[in-house]
């Protein structure tokens, strides 16, 4: 029997099936009916009813009663935070970046690639009193689009040529904030200018008011697993982009180095 064969045989399909029920949603697809879910996921409706039922009785979907719609449940929510503190970084990085948060008084945070998004997997406030301003509800779990953050541009930059065209094929540049960058060419551009300098930098892109700068964090290969930024809203610092770099420039790159040179990361070329 062909090996390729053995591996499927040894693939429970009710798990395949009930995964492939829970990835039907999405930021888009918060809520689906039964008979959506079952063309989704590729199922007849018998089917599709019986493992909706078992999904909700384990809490893993929870169904409307006025439009007997359903939606994730708790459980996938539990699970989704069990992954994201296990995950080593996240402890690694954790008191590093709340040591940032309070050398500067902004807001900081850590995020990841998943697909065209940038995932938060850790966010950290200054314990300075009268710190506050624009923070979109922003929280770990939250994601945001990759190509109009400091962050995202980070983890975006660090792709593989043709992994990028693919990933960029499916962004639609839409404009967030008043400096968005609509055009693929200008973002390639940036892009480009990121990797050169190991420096992102986000000036209203995503949101009026709101500006940050990002550096990426590497594995012991090198690799780029995660990026880190600092971030700062005119109502709280009414200065320069030029001015804002000068000062958080510094004390960002170095905390990413610590992080880095604990996940393995022996340089300190910063690119």
């Amino acid at each position: 029997m062909p090996v390729e064969d053995q591996s499927h045989r040894s693939q429970s399909q009710s798990l395949e099936r009930g995964l492939a029920i829970l990835a039907c949603f999405g930021e888009s697809r918060p809520v689906l009916g039964a008979i959506e879910l079952a063309r989704l996921a590729g199922l007849n409706k018998s089917t599709a009813h019986r493992y909706l039922t078992t999904l909700t009785n384990l809490g893993y979907l929870q169904q409307e009663p006025g439009s007997r719609k359903y939606r994730l449940g708790p459980r996938v929510v539990d699970l989704g935070f069990a992954a994201l503190n296990s995950m080593e970084i996240t402890k690694v990085a954790g008191p590093h970046l709340q040591a940032l948060s309070n050398e500067t008084g902004y807001a900081v945070s850590m995020a990841i690639l998943d697909g065209t998004e940038v995932l938060y997997i850790q966010r950290c406030r200054s314990t300075r009193e009268g710190r506050c301003g624009i923070d979109l509800n922003l929280h770990v779990g939250s994601r945001l689009p990759a190509y109009c953050t400091a962050m995202g541009k980070v983890l975006l930059a660090y792709r593989k040529a043709d992994e990028l065209r693919a990933l960029l094929d499916r962004i639609d540049l839409a404009r967030r904030g008043p400096n968005t960058m609509t055009a693929r060419e200008a973002l390639l551009i940036a892009l480009g200018q990121v990797r050169a300098t190991g420096l992102a930098v986000n000036d209203e892109e995503l949101a009026a008011g709101l500006r940050s700068l990002a550096v990426p964090v590497r594995d012991g290969f090198g690799q780029v697993l995660a990026a880190v930024n600092v971030a700062v809203h005119l109502s709280i610092w009414h200065a320069s982009m030029e001015s804002i770099q000068r000062r958080l420039e510094h004390p960002l790159r170095h905390t990413a180095d610590q992080i880095s040179k604990r996940m393995g990361y022996p340089a300190s070329d910063r690119r």
